[in-house]
């Protein structure tokens, strides 16, 4: 298999996909570009490895169930009864992560593009929690006492003949190429510290590196890569938004490709979910049933947020439900071949035209079932 799509895992907060819809759109745009390749479900990513998920477990009653399962019974309860994903789960500090992440930095050290070093970081004095600099309190425990601490962690030292991103690290075509968040994402400094103080995670242990977990910016890109392995394709395309780019890309650079498999982002824009119900007066002029009008807020405005990566605009609405609506009405009864495939060579290749064109577009949602099949659901 040449291309697999993934979500970006997304951070395991206080939400549901049905309160915020938002969250869902990476996982609902791979979904759609897998289905639409013809490459198998995946599994939905989720990012556990957060302060923020320390403290919910630390107040949780009595921290009477394991860290996986508390994570566990979060995530599930983000779907809607009955529509968990076909495909399942992963997170960033499960086996199979951890398995594949402890490899890459082994290749890593030997490589010397990343080394284990003795550093002088500033903690807390109370609870030993890695922070920042300034005298704002820990955001572990609250105390304003900091100290620096020596002690072995990770670096990666960031290449010097490449920039942080590059034109193969993203996945899109040629005009298509975001310049601005090129520029960005280089703003970092030389040597990255990979190592943090957290309750769960990838366990660095085994590294001589007790008591601290891999930076869960590397341990995304990991996630990505053990799915990818699992169904042998070469190039895991990652779904994430220009910001959280920004903020993962450099802790990425030397764990974006393993033993031939090779990691690149594709990028889509924000979605205006909360003002979907001003359509409510087009739905009815239009008959939309209520799956139809899932599938044009589930299926189709993920796939056209990949063409607007800066973000559509809630005055775009009607204009793309229309678009929507035309496609629908013009599926035609047998898709030509040709045109699936040029669709999923353009799809390979970064290039978003033919979600514009109502005729590509229709022939996509005959040759997929798009509607009747995705409307209703995250897969």
């Amino acid at each position: 298999m040449r291309h697999l799509f993934l979500n970006g895992p997304v951070q395991n907060g206080p939400f549901t996909f049905e309160t915020k819809p938002g969250k869902a759109v990476g996982v609902r745009l791979a979904a759609a570009l897998n289905a639409i390749i013809g490459a198998p479900p995946v599994p939905h990513l989720w990012n556990t490895v957060t302060l923020a998920g320390d403290l919910r477990h630390r107040e949780s009653a009595g921290r009477q169930i394991t860290r996986e399962a508390f994570e566990a019974d979060l995530i599930a309860a983000k779907y809607p009864s009955g529509q968990f994903p076909v495909a399942g789960t992963l997170t960033d500090a499960d086996a199979e992560v951890a398995s594949l992440a402890l490899e890459m930095i082994e290749s890593n050290l030997r490589a010397g593009t990343v080394v284990v070093s003795r550093e002088i970081v500033p903690t807390c004095r109370a609870c030993g929690h890695m922070t920042g600099g300034g005298s704002h309190p820990c955001n572990a425990c609250g105390s304003t006492e900091t100290q620096p601490r020596t002690g072995l962690h990770l670096v990666a030292e960031l290449a010097k003949d490449r920039p942080v991103l590059d034109r193969s690290d993203i996945h899109a075509s040629h005009r298509q190429q975001p310049k601005h968040l090129q520029n960005t994402a280089s703003n970092v400094t030389q040597r990255l510290i990979l190592t943090r103080t957290r309750d769960h995670g990838i366990d660095l242990s085994p590294l001589g590196l007790a008591g601290l977990v891999l930076d869960p910016r590397v341990g995304i890109h990991v996630t990505v890569l053990a799915v990818a392995r699992r169904h042998q394709a070469e190039t895991a395309v990652m779904t994430i938004t220009q910001n959280a780019a920004n903020h993962i890309a450099a802790h990425g650079q030397h764990f974006r490709e393993h033993l031939g498999t090779r990691l690149q982002y594709a990028l889509y824009g924000h979605l205006p979910y909360d003002r979907t119900a001003d359509l409510r007066p087009m739905y009815e002029t239009y008959k939309a049933r209520t799956w139809t009008r899932a599938a044009f807020e589930t299926w189709f405005l993920p796939l056209f947020s990949l063409k607007e990566k800066s973000g559509i605009r809630a005055e775009q609405l009607p204009a793309l439900f229309k678009h929507f609506m035309r496609a629908h009405m013009a599926r035609p009864a047998e898709p030509e071949a040709a045109v699936v495939d040029a669709v999923r060579l353009a799809i390979r290749n970064g290039n978003t035209d033919w979600i514009t064109s109502k005729p590509r577009l229709a022939t996509v949602m005959a040759a997929t079932g798009a509607v009747e099949r995705v409307g209703h659901s995250p897969e």
